[in-house]
Formats: C-alpha cells, structure tokens, sequence
C-alpha cells in the first residue's frame, strides 16, 4: 500500500497544481493558466526622417510630429520590457533594433542606430540591463530626431525598397515573432526609387494621389476598380507582423486618410502579412494602449 500511494501522490499533487484556484480582489474563484511556450520576440523600428517631422514645414502647436514619435517608441520599448520581465531568464532571447532607408548621411546619426541593436538572452539578462531598455532608446532616439532636425537635409523615405530588398534579411528571423513598427505619415517618395507600372507605383504623394484622381467621394470605387495601388513586392512575408504610426494626411482633401490605408492595406496584404494594423498621428498617451495591446497580445 506504501508503493502505490509513493506512486500515486505526485500525480495527485500534480492536477490539483494544474487545477488550482486562486482567490482575486473580490474574494472570487479564479483558474490560474500558465503558459508553456515563451515567445521570442525580434521587433525592429523603421523610422521616416523625411521632412515630415521638420519644424518649419509640418509645425504642430499641440505636439510636434517628432515628438509623437519619440512617445511610441517609448510605448514599444516599454512593451519589449515589459515581455522580458514575463519570462524566466533562462527563455529570454529577444531583439530590438532600429532602421531607416536610405541610411542618414550623418555618422552619428548611424553610430546611435547601431547603439539600439539589442539582443538580451540569458547570458546577459540582469535587472539593471532590463530596467534601463526604455530609457535608453527614448534618450538615443531624442538625439537621432534632434540631430537630423539640425541637420535639416531630408532625403525622403524609401520604405518600398526597404520592403523589396531589405525587409527579409533584416527583420525576419527564424523561431521568433517577428514585429515591425513602422514610423511614417503615409507617405512614400525617394528620388532614386520612383517607379510606375500603369495605375501602380513605387511612391505615394498627396500630388499623385489628386492625379489618380482619388480626392472625390467615389475614390474607393475608382481604387478598386482601375487597381491603384502600390507595386506588388514578390516577397511571401507571412512571418512578420507590420504596425504602422503616425498616418498624417494632407488637409485639401477629406479622403486622403483613407485612401492612404487603402494603399497600405492592399500593399501588406499582398505580401501575406496577416497581422497588420495602420494608424493615424494621435497623441501618445493615446496610442500607448493600442501600441501594447500590438505588441503583447498578439491575435
């Protein structure tokens, strides 16, 4: 009798582990779940230091565009932490990094970029390492905006190439959740990357967009129907998940907002990516929840 129950005891012991309750704030019953697999997470930022973020061209009284981005990189860096610290050291092997296409002419400006590659993974996981993540990337990235506000030479953004060339390469790793923020108004122009293919094309401009003739409240269906959109990249990118910040539409026409996330949409579904989200310029303290919410609670 002695042997059995040796045996059977900690199978016991076991499921009422499995099957506890645990008592919340108002003294209910709860299930306590545990999850098993501890996600690695690879987040890459993408940032547009196009003239949308200039000063003088595109001043904000309530918060200028800069600074907006500067609070929803603070939210994602808080996000990255904030999975870290529900993991056991032993599972962390994480990534966070920085990008931008073209490359800023400015060395220091790329010296800081590499500064905001990070790795963490068990060997140097600590708490002071985790404690100091957001900190650090809101103080590097203040310097990369201010330096390239100084510099005040905005060469465009390239995010179309950085899809067809660079995206695979650079933010997809294999055994990892794959998640890319992207910081733009929407917008798209790079005087080396101008492409177009009938109603296609490589660029979006508010200029193109009123001689598509998309700027009436029939834009959807001539969009739909003549096939407007951005050129199709070959690339099967079901492995990444795209957020998108900061969508900042031109004010002479009502529907440019939504004809910019008709582009986008149609784009990042073509190449497969199932989770995707495309947002306008709000607040940070706004968009805090929703960048978390992204980030952590994946669908």
């Amino acid at each position: 009798m002695k042997n059995i129950l040796q045996k059977v005891l900690p199978s016991l012991v076991l499921i009422l582990f499995l099957s506890c309750k645990e008592e919340n704030k108002n003294g209910e019953k709860e299930t306590v779940h545990k999850n098993p697999v501890a996600e690695n997470y690879n987040i890459s930022i993408l940032l547009d230091l196009s003239d949308r973020i200039s000063l003088k061209k595109n001043p904000n009284s309530t918060m200028e565009y800069y600074q907006r981005d500067l609070g929803y990189i603070k939210s994602v860096s808080e996000a990255f932490t904030q999975h870290l610290k529900s993991k056991r050291i032993r599972q962390i092997d994480d990534k966070m990094q920085l990008f931008f296409n073209p490359e800023p002419e400015s060395p220091e400006i790329n010296s800081i970029a590499n500064e905001l590659k990070i790795k963490v993974d068990k060997d140097n996981a600590s708490k002071d390492l985790l404690n100091s993540i957001s900190g650090n990337y809101a103080s590097k990235t203040a310097k990369i905006y201010d330096s390239a506000i100084k510099d005040d030479n905005y060469i465009g953004s390239d995010i179309w190439n950085f899809f067809d060339s660079k995206v695979q390469d650079q933010c997809i790793d294999k055994g990892y959740r794959n998640i890319l923020v992207i910081l733009t108004d929407g917008y798209m122009f790079y005087e080396g990357t101008q492409i177009k293919n009938g109603t296609l094309s490589s660029y979006l401009t508010p200029q193109l967009i009123k001689q598509n003739g998309l700027n009436t409240n029939d834009w959807q269906k001539k969009f739909e129907s003549e096939n407007f959109g951005f050129i199709k990249i070959d690339n099967d990118l079901s492995n990444l998940e795209v957020l998108v910040l900061g969508i900042n539409p031109g004010k002479n026409n009502p529907y440019e907002e939504k004809v910019i996330k008709a582009y986008w949409s149609k784009w990042l579904a073509e190449m497969n990516i199932k989770h995707f989200e495309i947002k306008s310029a709000d607040l940070p303290s706004n968009m805090d929840k929703i960048i978390k919410d992204f980030i952590l609670n994946k669908e």
